[in-house]
């Protein structure tokens, strides 16, 4: 072998053996900030739960001045006249502000396994309801044309103390982060407030684990 063949697989090893430790440290550096983005995202992350029965009640007002009162862990669900006023006292056990965006609801419990909603059927809330992160706050939503497919429904669930589902739609105060949590509200025996309990979270800006 002479010496110019020698120089050129030395050169070629060479380039190869850079070509490689470029690689692996494009693909540490990558790995490094998926993890920072990952962190920085949890630490912005909002989960919506129901509240504790020990938190105060929430005072809920609807745009035609009708009042109701929550109490921590509780749901409300009132019907006067042709309107159904619904409310859920929650508490945001995430690190980050929850803003809601919407809601869908069935008047019943769901069977089977559960199967991620799709958000594009939600009713979207007309202003923007905030909790805070390690806070309380609420849902409010109201059916007030006779006419929705889901009044008489709803309607009739509340009156037979049948449970209602509910599925918040919400996300972080950037937009991002969009989780849907979902809701049963089960009627009880005493005063006539329904227990709230959260039984699924999905999130919809990250692929389902497999």
């Amino acid at each position: 072998m002479d010496w110019a063949t020698a120089s050129s697989l030395t050169t070629g090893v060479g380039t190869l053996v850079l070509a490689m430790s470029t690689y692996a440290s494009v693909r540490s550096a990558n790995r490094a900030a998926r993890v920072a983005e990952r962190s920085l995202l949890a630490g912005l992350r909002p989960v919506l739960v129901q509240s504790r029965v020990q938190d105060p009640p929430e005072q809920v007002g609807f745009v035609d001045e009708h009042w109701v009162s929550v109490p921590g862990g509780h749901a409300a669900t009132e019907i006067d006249g042709d309107t159904i006023y619904l409310a859920i006292a929650l508490r945001n056990v995430g690190r980050g502000l929850a803003v809601l965006h919407g809601w869908d609801l069935r008047p019943e419990r769901p069977e089977g396994e559960p199967a991620r909603p799709d958000e594009c059927a939600f009713r979207v809330l007309t202003r923007d309801i905030y909790v805070p992160a390690g806070g309380t706050g609420f849902w409010q939503g109201a059916f007030r044309d006779t006419d929705d497919r889901l009044f008489r429904p709803v309607q009739e669930a509340i009156k037979n103390d049948t449970v209602i589902t509910v599925d918040l739609l919400y996300g972080d105060h950037e937009g991002g982060q969009r989780t849907i949590s979902r809701f049963s509200l089960a009627p009880q025996e005493t005063d006539g407030a329904r227990i709230a309990s959260v039984s699924h979270h999905w999130n919809l800006d990250r692929p389902e684990p497999r």
